[in-house]
């Protein structure tokens, strides 16, 4: 029996409620199994459509919540990959924006300012293991929410491990989606700040110079790889950094 008769027939053997269940838990059988590992393409919206039968609503749910649940990677444009292994939680973790804005019913938008070969300044170059001057890449954009700037994130990134990293389009895609589906993330560290804004942040965020805002210095790495520094904006009275660990007490 080939691939689309064997998932229709366990979708129909299925009496998972509502329909999308079902289609999650075909595809969760199959990765938890080890049929499909981590970095195996899955099928997208289209194709699950096709040999489930089921409509692309039933399709996308399905596989926005295996994203959100930590199963999935998704790239827009290129496909959804099964996620590595998650050891133990961060405290901070790393989220990809556009899907925490779209989680919120919102429409996301970004504005690539800058994305270029620039060479490592010292700090820079001291977080990603470089010489000084070294040649890196650098990339510059803003978030938006509903078309209201909501983060400034600044991010240098190791050549070696993104070759083509000045080749893609983030206005369509984030850098921590393309970073995590081609260097699966195995560790971070965070620093975060109060900070008043530069100038030319205050443009970009079209806040007031007076106005706090909140500084993310994130480094990432993947197996023995680092793979970025950013220094991520947020401007302090349009978002807030939320963390919980532990089971809430019933009242």
């Amino acid at each position: 029996m080939n691939r689309s008769g064997e998932m229709k027939r366990e979708l129909a053997a299925n009496d998972a409620t509502p329909l999308y269940a079902g289609v999650k838990q075909i595809i969760l059988d199959r990765i938890h199994s080890g049929e499909w590992p981590p970095k195996h393409r899955v099928p997208s919206e289209n194709e699950l459509v096709v040999e489930l039968g089921v409509s692309k609503m039933t399709a996308n749910r399905a596989l926005r919540e295996l994203a959100n649940e930590g199963e999935l990677v998704r790239i827009q444009g290129v496909g959804s990959f099964v996620a590595e292994r998650k050891g133990v939680s961060a405290l901070f973790e790393v989220r990809n924006i556009a899907e925490e804005i779209a989680e919120r019913g919102h429409i996301h938008d970004a504005k690539v300012v800058a994305l270029t070969k620039a060479s490592a300044p010292p700090d820079v170059a001291d977080a990603l293991r470089l010489e000084i001057g070294a040649p890196v890449f650098h990339s510059l954009i803003v978030h938006s929410e509903e078309g209201v700037p909501v983060q400034i994130e600044d991010r240098y990134v190791h050549p070696e491990v993104a070759p083509d990293y000045l080749d893609q389009d983030f206005s369509i895609t984030t850098p921590n989606a393309y970073l995590s589906a081609i260097a699966p993330l195995s560790g971070s560290e965070h620093i975060v700040e109060a900070t008043i804004p530069q100038p030319w942040e205050c443009k970009l965020l079209m806040i007031l110079k007076t106005e706090p805002c909140l500084m993310i210095r994130r480094r990432t790495w993947s197996d023995r790889n680092i793979v970025s520094t950013a220094r991520i904006i947020y401007p302090g009275q349009r978002y807030r950094l939320e963390s919980r660990s532990g089971t809430m007490p019933v009242p």
